[in-house]
C-alpha cells in the first residue's frame, strides 16, 4: 500500500491540456505543410507557364520568319512570279481540321474565338528530303519543289484540354502535333504596309476578316477563272503584311484559390478591345468565363510582334 501511494500518473486535467497543446501543435504544422506545398505548387505552375509560352512564341516567330524565304538562287533576280501565293494567311475566331489542305474547310467551334495563322513557305534542296536547311514545324525537311505550311491554330486534345497546334504538311498526308497546352486564347493582328510606294512600314494592324474585306473590294482583271485567280494573288491585301502580333493566354494545370485574377484578360490591350472587341471576338476574356466551376487558375499573357518579311514579287 505505501508503495501504490507514491505512484503519480497524469490527472484527466493534466491529460485533456496535454492532448490540446498536442494537436495544436500538430495543426500548426499541418497548416504550414499546406501552405508551403500550395506555394510550392503555384511556383512549379507558374514556372511550367512561362516556359511554355517563351517556347510557343520561339517556334510561332521561326515560322513567320521563314515566311520570307525564297530561294533565289533557283528562281533567278525576276525571283517570285506575281502569282505566287501570299506567305500569309488566316482565318478569325474559327479552328480548323488537321487532315485537310491548309486552312480550307475551317470550323466554328473555336475555343474562345481563338484565330488561325498560316505561313506558307518555299523548300530548299533537290527532293525528296532538300538540303535540311528549311524544315516545317514538325522538324520534317521541305524540298525545293514543294511549299512547306505551318499552321497555328487551337484545339482540343481527347481529354477535351485546349491546346496550340501546328499542322504541316507531310510526304503523303497533312498532320498537326501540339505545341503547348492549357491554352484559353489565340489571336492575331497583321500588319500592313498602305503606302504607295511601299515603304516596308505597318501602316495599320487588322485582323483576318478585315483583310479579307479589302481583299473583296479588289478590281480584278482576267478573261478566265485563273487568270482572276492570279489577278488576286498578285493584287491581295495579304502580300502587304510587313509584321504579324500574336497574343497567347495560358493557364496552369491547378486551380488557385491565391491568385488574384484579374476581371477579364486583354489580349491587345484595353484600348483595343474598347475599340474593336465586339468585332474580333476573342481579344477580351473575362475570367468568370475562363475559370467556370473549376475556379480561378494562373494565368500569363504572353505578346510578341513579328517583322513578316513577306516575300513581294
Amino acid at each position: 500500500m505505501s508503495a501504490r501511494r507514491h505512484q503519480h500518473g497524469m490527472s484527466l486535467a493534466e491529460l485533456l491540456v496535454a492532448m490540446s497543446l498536442g494537436l495544436g501543435v500538430l495543426l500548426a504544422g499541418s497548416t504550414l505543410l499546406v501552405g508551403s506545398n500550395a506555394s510550392y505548387v503555384g511556383h512549379a505552375d507558374a514556372a511550367a507557364i512561362d516556359d511554355s509560352g517563351r517556347y510557343a512564341l520561339e517556334v510561332i516567330g521561326r515560322a513567320v520568319r521563314q515566311g520570307a524565304f525564297a530561294d533565289w538562287e533557283r528562281l533567278g533576280a525576276a525571283g517570285p512570279a506575281p502569282a505566287t501565293p501570299a506567305a500569309l494567311l488566316g482565318l478569325d475566331s474559327q479552328t480548323i481540321n488537321k487532315t485537310s489542305f491548309g486552312i480550307d474547310s475551317p470550323l466554328p467551334a473555336s475555343v474562345n474565338h481563338s484565330d488561325v495563322l498560316a505561313v506558307r513557305y518555299s523548300g530548299a534542296g533537290a527532293g525528296p528530303d532538300g538540303d535540311g536547311s528549311v524544315l516545317n514545324c514538325a522538324g520534317f525537311p521541305v524540298h525545293e519543289l514543294e511549299d512547306g505550311w505551318s499552321i497555328f491554330y487551337v484545339a482540343r486534345n481527347g481529354d477535351g484540354q485546349s491546346e496550340l497546334r501546328c499542322k504541316y504538311r507531310g510526304t503523303t498526308s497533312w498532320g498537326a502535333d501540339a505545341v503547348v497546352a492549357g491554352v484559353d486564347g489565340f489571336q492575331v493582328l497583321y500588319g500592313i504596309d498602305t503606302d504607295t510606294p511601299r515603304d516596308g512600314v505597318a501602316n495599320r494592324y487588322l485582323n483576318a476578316s478585315a483583310l479579307n474585306a479589302l481583299d473583296a473590294a479588289l478590281s480584278l482583271s482576267g478573261a478566265t477563272p485563273a487568270e482572276l485567280e492570279a489577278d488576286r494573288h498578285a493584287k491581295t491585301w495579304w502580300k502587304r503584311i510587313t509584321s504579324v502580333r500574336v497574343a497567347l493566354l495560358l493557364h496552369g494545370e491547378r486551380p488557385s484559390t491565391s491568385v488574384m485574377a484579374a476581371a477579364s484578360h486583354e489580349l491587345f490591350g484595353q484600348d483595343y478591345s474598347d475599340a474593336h472587341g465586339s468585332t474580333d471576338l476573342g481579344v477580351s476574356l473575362p475570367e468568370t468565363a475562363l475559370s467556370g466551376r473549376e475556379g480561378p487558375r494562373i494565368r500569363r499573357l504572353f505578346t510578341a510582334v513579328y517583322a513578316a518579311g513577306t516575300v513581294v514579287p
